[in-house]
């Protein structure tokens, strides 16, 4: 359970990090994906409030880091901000921006990665991996990986369960389950446990002319964000280290740039509530701040409370295998073992 059984789907962030303020003072704290408007910029908002010693903005776009940091920096003088190039969806931008990162600190007490991309037509990554799969899971994987050394170095003066990996994953993680017979989706015969749910409703069965649908390559990069993180919890415990995974809400977002208009009424009539996106990180700072959560007992959150994520993406033989998978497509093993 969490410490606070009132917060829920309108709960604001602003209110999480002033209750777990002495969380925050004093720590080293690395947000992904962080732009104006967003679940990110909202976070270090809220994050930088509390002054931690050092709080790491990380995304693709120089000036979009820039303007947040400035605000920032304006809003909390007191607050000692940085800011990292990273592109999740090239693995020469991600071992670039671990190096970087580790220049400007030798601890990470919590990773948030918050960063995540949905497109609707079909693309790559530099590396030949489809573009949501790699770049909302084959990304973080990488990303975290490398600065696992940082993070264990943290652990080792912070309460066992303090130092925090938290991951956002969807709700739309129910629609589809890894595809390992075909997770570029070239067309390939994928077994019935692999194939996505089946009739999508309305817009979200829309496919390309190629035949590619963006919903169930997205929501294949959700499951992964999961099962990634049950690989996490199931070795980084005993090093001190825990990890949690969630649903930010429906939030109007950038995110939402490549939808059409039809995809977006969709969307709207499965979440007629859309957070703002204050209250979209409020459960990303629950998950990377309560102290209740220092012991692991549950593993998805949503609305600031733990929920059960659909069978598929808990499954820890399937959490393997996509481990497995992992490592093979980022050319590296990384063991987890203190």
């Amino acid at each position: 359970m969490t410490s606070h059984s009132e917060y829920g789907e309108r709960t604001p962030g602003s209110e999480v990090t002033k209750v777990f303020a002495d969380h925050v003072r004093g720590k080293t704290i690395l947000v992904t994906g962080v732009s104006p408007r967003g679940i990110g910029s909202a976070t270090v908002s809220n994050l930088a409030s509390q002054t931690p010693a050092l709080l790491i903005l990380a995304s693709r776009t120089r000036a979009r880091l820039q303007e947040v940091a400035a605000q920032l920096a304006e809003k909390y003088p007191a607050t000692r901000v940085e800011i990292v190039i990273l592109d999740l969806g090239s693995q020469k931008s991600i071992r670039q921006a671990a190096a970087d990162v580790a220049a400007l600190t030798d601890k990470l007490d919590i990773l948030i990665n918050n960063a995540g991309i949905v497109v609707t037509s079909r693309q790559a990554t530099p590396e030949g991996i489809e573009q949501q799969f790699g770049t909302n899971h084959i990304g973080p994987f990488l990303f975290t990986n490398l600065l696992l050394p940082l993070l264990r170095k943290a652990a080792e003066s912070n309460p066992p369960g303090a130092t925090r990996v938290v991951s956002l994953t969807s709700a739309g993680h129910r629609l589809s389950p890894i595809r390992f017979s075909d997770y570029n989706f070239e067309g390939k015969e994928v077994p019935p446990e692999e194939d996505h749910f089946k009739p999508l409703p309305g817009a979200f069965g829309k496919c390309a002319p190629d035949g590619y649908n963006g919903i169930v390559t997205y929501a294949q990069s959700k499951t992964a964000n999961i099962l990634f993180t049950v690989c996490l919890q199931k070795h980084l415990s005993k090093l001190g280290i825990s990890a949690y995974v969630l649903h930010p809400g429906t939030i109007e977002t950038d995110l939402s740039r490549d939808q059409d208009a039809e995809l977006t009424a969709q969307f709207y009539k499965v979440a007629p509530y859309w957070k703002t996106p204050d209250e979209g990180s409020s459960t990303t700072l629950v998950a990377a701040l309560d102290p209740a959560l220092n012991e692991v007992n549950g593993l998805y959150l949503s609305d600031c409370q733990f929920i059960e994520a659909t069978a598929h993406a808990t499954d820890p033989v399937g959490a393997d295998r996509l481990w497995k998978l992992s490592e093979e497509l980022v050319g590296e093993k990384f063991s987890l073992q203190g």
